[in-house]
Order: C-alpha cells, then sequence, then structure tokens
C-alpha cells in the first residue's frame, strides 16, 4: 500500500491524493468529493506514509496499522469513527493490543477509522510489503566478487 500520495491536511475533512506539484506546494485531490485544492509550504499536512501510531515497545508504521484493521475487518468497514470513546478504545485494543494507552487519544482512533474507511471505500487498501531493510535482513549479505582467473594468473 503506496500512502506517500495520500495526505492529510490540518483543518480540512478527509484524505487528498496529492496529483501535481507546483513552486509553491502541491495540488490535492478530495478523496470524498473530488474537488482540487493547492496545498501550500504554510498549511499543516502530512502523508500517511510518515504517520505512525505509538505502541509500548516503539512505533508502528499507519499502513500496517491499516492492515491490521482490513484483516480484523475481513475487508468491511470499521467502526463507525463517531462511536462511543469506549467502543473505540475497545475496538482499537482488538486490532493493536499493544498500543501506548498514555499517548494514543480518542482523537486520534477516531482518525485512523476514518482514514481506514475513506481509503477502503477508494479500494487503497493493500498488504504492506516489507521495506529494504527487512528484505535486505533476511538475504546473506554480498561478498566481494572472487577476482577475475586472468587477473589472479597475470600476477
Amino acid at each position: 500500500m503506496d500512502l506517500s500520495k495520500i495526505m492529510t491536511i490540518s483543518g480540512k475533512p478527509g484524505l487528498f491524493k496529492v496529483i501535481a506539484k507546483t513552486r509553491n506546494g502541491l495540488v490535492v485531490e478530495s478523496l470524498m468529493d473530488g474537488k482540487k485544492l493547492p496545498v501550500f509550504a504554510s498549511d499543516r499536512s502530512s502523508t500517511l506514509e510518515d504517520i505512525s501510531i505509538f505502541t509500548r515497545e516503539q512505533e508502528m508504521p499507519l499502513k500496517d496499522v491499516l492492515w491490521k484493521m482490513n484483516e480484523t475487518y475481513e475487508g468491511k468497514p470499521g467502526l463507525d469513527p463517531k462511536s462511543d470513546p469506549g467502543k473505540l478504545k475497545s475496538a482499537f485494543e482488538e486490532i493493536l493490543p499493544d498500543y501506548d494507552k498514555e499517548r494514543v487519544y480518542v482523537s486520534d482512533m477516531k482518525k485512523v477509522f476514518t482514514w481506514y474507511n475513506i481509503l477502503l471505500e477508494k479500494d487503497m487498501i493493500t498488504k504492506p510489503e516489507e521495506s529494504e531493510e527487512e528484505a535486505d535482513a533476511g538475504k546473506p549479505s554480498e561478498k566481494e566478487e572472487p577476482k577475475n582467473k586472468k587477473d589472479k594468473d597475470s600476477d
């Protein structure tokens, strides 16, 4: 799932897809209604790729949380973000049991459920691929190429 072109913009509801870069910023399109608008450097915005959820051990990338939600809800819409805070907390704990209860607020949970439902509706939730570091960890390190026989003979 590539979240590097999906943004959240402070003060604006929903999610936005980056469609062009300009001298002064970006042009984005709302995933909710398709309206296009400019985003300037002064706007507080983030790509979903840059967002992580606090857990007791470390931070978990949002794409991994969204995939866990997708598995939990079996590809169906998640809990309504306007649900009772108690329901949101218990549903979030079912998805991510080790989330940091002191640093993840109900408002954060509401955003995650909202984003999940929007991305699901747009068929943008896919299994996250391994990062390059994780993929490299499973491979043996490359060793120096053996010298060419000609080089060895010419010594």
